[in-house]
């Protein structure tokens, strides 16, 4: 590895580097949006006490996110800092994927301390291979567009991972609990996904080069903490990351409640041709859309990042999707039209943040070596993935407890407090989220000037230091 890299990345390995996360989103998706309801209307745990569970368990796994970043920013291998762990890690986080989505024959106390065990092991192996994941792209490059290019790599891998699941996941579980009863449907169909993502997190760790070192090698961990705790602009991005987490996980974690019981099945007239859609298909295609939709935001990322800058971008992009979240509480159940028409609206507009989030950590890890002269990129990045556990976290307890608190009730026709719940989570109290990240990002200072400044400047030093 070099102190200075501008490297301009090869195809292959951005889209090695993409791979990653297309084998993490599939099971990021699997969690955000089938976890609860295979708790709640396949396991048979009660709503409330899986948003405990989500708020106790995520907990912890968020504090263990930046305790991974340290170890891996003092991990010294032939094959880098990162990379060791996406190759060894791959099997273990097939093998306990596949038991989070098993439903062993067990008490009702016992299925919770199941889940709970299960649930806690799964989110440490996503932790030990997700955030060296993440801190790989903070040292393949130092060039900050390449970064912003490998960041739209990234996300266009997680939506076409997520997109996988959501197109796949309703009608592989159908057909294996047909073959061999509904116990087995999902952990059947997330055999399936585990094996696939295994193989894929091998290829990223072998597609993939460690380039840039950090200043100190083995920094102190006492100054790490010191030198983040003076970085402003760490703070406001893991508040608008956490509450951008918010809204996406209110979002997706009652999307199948919300075509199961409100929505429903419905006959749809396609050119003048009625079609009877069950909520089954009608959820799959939703969450399909959701997803194809995301990825022509991220798409399109770069261009209005480079034609507005990163800050406002992120803007737009939030009071968007809050705007918009709020109209579908107006939607009836038979408006299908409306109701994808604005799914795909937010999915574009949400789709835009994404990419922006991982490119706008790399600068904050850039500032904190300006202004300190190190660098600790896997501490740095860890903490973007605390803030996908703390707003995940947030949200899927909410959402557990929303249900619990309007009363609903798995299998069940619901009331019409129970149904308003549902209906609140996934467009009023999602856009709530939505709107509180804007507000983070009005004080967020990093804005182009000051990040090419940034790395104007690293890049000088980093050449007198391969000088030197």
């Amino acid at each position: 590895m070099t102190q200075s890299d501008n490297h301009i990345l090869s195809l292959r390995e951005k889209v090695s580097y993409g791979l990653g996360d297309f084998a993490s989103s599939m099971f990021w998706k699997l969690f955000s949006m089938f976890l609860l309801f295979f708790y709640t209307d396949v396991f048979g745990i009660s709503a409330a006490a899986v948003g405990t569970m989500f708020l106790v368990t995520r907990v912890w796994d968020a504090f263990n996110d930046p305790l991974m970043g340290i170890i891996s920013d003092r991990t010294e291998t032939k094959m880098g800092k990162f990379r060791p762990y996406l190759l060894y890690g791959a099997i273990p986080f097939a093998i306990i994927g596949v038991l989070t989505f098993s439903s062993p024959d067990l008490s009702s106390n016992g299925k919770l301390i199941y889940a709970y065990i299960t649930y806690t092991l799964m989110m440490m192996a996503y932790t030990a291979v997700n955030v060296p994941y993440a801190s790989l792209m903070g040292v393949m490059t130092s060039n900050t567009d390449q970064r912003t290019t490998l960041a739209s790599f990234r996300f266009i891998g997680a939506f076409t991972g997520g997109l996988f699941v959501t197109s796949t996941a309703n009608y592989f579980v159908e057909m294996f609990s047909e073959m061999a009863g509904p116990d087995s449907g999902y952990q059947y169909t997330v055999a399936i996904y585990a094996c696939l993502a295994a193989v894929l997190f091998i290829f990223t760790a072998l597609g993939t080069k460690e380039r840039l070192k950090p200043a100190v090698v083995k920094p102190e961990l006492k100054e790490d903490l010191k030198d983040i705790a003076k970085n402003g602009p760490w703070f406001i991005m893991l508040g608008a990351a956490i509450s951008v987490l918010i809204f996406n996980s209110l979002r997706d974690g009652s999307i199948l409640f919300y075509f199961k019981y409100y929505v429903q099945d419905q006959a749809v007239t396609i050119f003048g041709t009625t079609y009877e859609f069950s909520h089954t298909t009608l959820s799959s295609a939703y969450l399909s859309v959701w997803l194809g939709s995301n990825i022509l935001g991220v798409i399109l990322a770069k261009p209005l990042a480079a034609k507005v800058g990163k800050k406002t971008a992120f803007q737009i992009s939030v009071l968007t999707s809050a705007a918009l979240s709020f109209i579908i509480y107006y939607l009836q159940p038979d408006q299908i039209g409306l109701l994808f028409l604005t799914n795909v609206l937010i999915g574009i507009s949400a789709g835009i943040v994404l990419p922006l989030i991982w490119s706008m950590y790399a600068d904050i890890a850039d500032y904190s070596e300006w202004k300190t002269g190190r660098r600790a990129t896997g501490l740095i990045f860890s903490s973007s993935s605390m803030s996908q556990k703390f707003g995940w976290t947030i949200g899927g307890a909410l959402a557990g407890w929303i249900l619990a608190a309007y009363g609903f009730e798995a299998n069940v026709a619901q009331t019409n407090e129970s149904l308003m719940g549902i209906r609140l989570m996934i467009s009023v109290f999602a856009g709530v989220g939505a709107l509180v990240a804007s507000g983070f990002m009005f004080f967020y200072k990093l804005d182009e000037e000051t990040v090419h400044e940034m790395e104007a400047e690293l890049e000088k030093q980093r050449k007198a230091e391969d000088n030197a």
